[in-house]
């Protein structure tokens, strides 16, 4: 279950002054640098994998739609502040997508990817009903409890409201029934920071409280292991 927003890290950070020395060095010509963590995007062709890529590490987005034929990664930096202790920590998310076709074509294409990412980005456009009605089915394809991977949604293109086929109730049912929460994104990337700071916290957020609680887990069956070990001895 994700983690509430800004519970762990300073959701607003990247609006601070002190931030800025940090971003600067992602920021180049007021474009955030392409230079690990991985992410694996999934979801219908046509929803926007690839422009969502291109979104989160400040490129230009594609001018006409293409399928990918294999898989394409995309690298993106992100500094994100601990709110107990005010650590700075730097966030390399590589993103990891892959053509409907490929999946489709070569069967081990996906359980390869599954082992080896860290956090799964479910997308869907609100201009298509159909890639939304297909998200629990992706969800339970893709998805088993016992994975420690971390888990959220994505609406595409909602800057085109007029054309939306995926309504509010529609998502707010789908995050009561399925405890993901939904994120949109759409329109021009003028926005910046602003529009793309609330996933990549959410995914860094995440990400970190899983760390730590697999930490916690590691310690204290390590704690007992040393506890059974000295009753051994002392008997």
């Amino acid at each position: 279950m994700p983690v509430p927003p800004g519970s762990i890290i300073v959701s607003d950070w990247h609006r601070c002054p002190d931030s800025r020395e940090f971003f600067s060095r992602i920021l180049h010509k007021k474009k955030r640098k392409n230079k690990f963590v991985t992410v694996f995007l999934s979801g219908k062709t046509g929803v926007g994998k690839s422009a969502l890529a291109a979104r989160l590490a400040g490129l230009d987005l594609p001018k006409m739609h293409y399928e990918t034929t294999g898989i394409e990664t995309t690298v993106v930096f992100w500094p994100v502040r601990l709110k107990e202790s005010g650590r700075v920590l730097f966030f390399r998310f590589e993103l990891w997508d892959c053509g409907e076709s490929a999946i489709r074509r070569f069967d081990h294409m996906l359980p390869s990817c599954k082992e080896q990412v860290d956090a799964i980005l479910f997308l869907f456009s609100f201009t298509d009903r159909g890639s939304f009605d297909d998200l629990s089915n992706q969800v339970s394809r893709i998805t088993e409890p016992s994975d420690r991977v971390v888990n959220l949604v994505v609406g595409t293109k909602f800057d085109l409201f007029m054309h939306t086929d995926v309504t509010e109730s529609d998502v707010t049912h789908f995050q009561e029934v399925w405890g993901l929460p939904v994120f949109r994104v759409g329109g021009d990337v003028s926005a910046g920071l602003g529009e793309v700071a609330p996933l990549l916290n959410a995914l860094a957020e995440n990400l970190w409280h899983q760390d730590c609680m697999a930490a916690s887990s590691v310690s204290i069956s390590t704690q007992a292991a040393l506890r059974g070990t000295d009753s051994e001895i002392i008997v």
